[in-house]
């Protein structure tokens, strides 16, 4: 079992905290820095608030390397709701947005934008049950495209792009959810980038929004208020009530995630949890099923069954005995799935594997 009655907590999202962040709000949650209120009564438009709030947005451009001419924007409504916001500000009439599915997340995505303007797919793995990412050879696009949009990282069906395409002068647009922060990205690459908190930054509550400044000024301005970019960028994200916790506490988990020593070490200790899990279904094919192909497989999301449904019940029902919180794949899949975001520490990832291969020797 796990110490101190701390689950082996390998959610999808919202997914496990830094103990030490945790620790931190719990000490500072009544009295917020000796203003005698806590920060979840406090007003938005305080000065208090107000260095909470930049000094998110600043560890998020120095943690990732943003450089000038990108705006940093903290919204609500998820990536879900950024399915709408890209296209309506980016998808004008007569040109075609392209779209690779690599996951429901994805397919998403490009059903919303279909609503909004037209459409392609660019490329897409759907029919092989999404193992793979595509080459990026097998990625179709004109030079008049409205934008491409990729999906980093694929939760479901645990997959991951290990680099992204040269768009050229196209827009690449990305939805970085479950990866943001878990290793380093050329911000230069993409006009946009966005993300859920709710998996690597914080909380659910926040969405972080990366977006070069020449697109946001290009933006329609027939589009409601609240869904324009413009709006958000010209306000510092204050132009109406933001997700003041959410944000508080995305600011001290970057400033968790600076102490460990940055984006590089947090890609190192992901990589070493990954292989943990990984080497287990590779020495054992034939009982741990694993689902990505190898040069897709994710750091962040491993997926696996086992060889009948009973034997899958089992593993789950006596994981949660032992600890385990998290392990059942998607509602859609089914399986198992073990999300190994940046908090989860490297001693639930040795245990996870001492149970999968004890399981293995009491039913294989």
């Amino acid at each position: 079992m796990p110490k101190a009655n701390r689950a082996y907590n390998f959610n999808a999202g919202p997914s496990a905290l830094p103990l030490e962040v945790l620790e931190q709000a719990r000490e500072e949650l009544v009295d917020f820095r000796g203003t005698g209120m806590s920060i979840l009564e406090m007003s938005h438009r305080s000065k208090v608030y107000e260095e909470v709030h930049n000094e998110a947005a600043s560890l998020l451009r120095e943690l990732l390397g943003v450089p000038d001419g990108y705006h940093i924007l903290f919204l609500q409504g998820g990536a879900s709701l950024q399915f709408s916001m890209v296209p309506m500000n980016f998808l004008s009439r007569g040109r075609a947005a392209g779209y690779v599915l690599t996951g429901n997340w994805a397919e998403k995505a490009w059903k919303e934008a279909q609503v909004l303007g037209e459409t392609f797919v660019a490329a897409s793995t759907k029919e092989e049950h999404y193992r793979r990412i595509p080459s990026l050879e097998e990625i179709r696009f004109g030079p008049d495209a409205a934008y491409l949009h990729i999906t980093s990282n694929n939760t479901i069906f645990g997959t991951q792009w290990k680099e992204f395409p040269d768009t050229g002068e196209v827009p690449l647009i990305a939805d970085m959810s479950s990866d943001i922060l878990s290793r380093p990205v050329d911000v230069n690459q993409f006009a946009l980038i966005y993300a859920g908190a709710q998996k690597n930054l914080g909380p659910a509550g926040v969405t972080v929004v990366i977006v070069r400044e020449d697109l946001v000024e290009r933006g329609p301005k027939d589009i409601p208020t609240m869904l324009q970019y413009r709006t958000h960028a010209k306000n510092n994200s204050l132009y109406n009530t933001p997700p003041v916790f959410a944000i508080y506490m995305m600011g001290l988990v970057l400033r968790w995630a600076k102490e460990q020593g940055g984006v590089a070490e947090l890609e190192r200790r992901n990589r070493e949890k990954a292989q943990l899990i990984y080497e287990v279904i590779d020495r054992h094919p034939d009982f741990y099923l694993g689902h990505a192909e190898p040069g897709s497989r994710s750091a962040m999301n491993i997926t696996f069954r086992l060889p009948t449904p009973e034997l899958e019940q089992q593993f789950l029902e006596e994981a949660k005995r032992e600890g385990f919180v998290g392990l059942n794949g998607h509602r859609s899949v089914g399986g198992c799935r073990a999300s190994l975001y940046n908090a989860v520490p490297l001693e639930s990832c040795r245990a996870l594997r001492e149970y999968m291969l004890e399981f293995l020797r009491k039913r294989g």
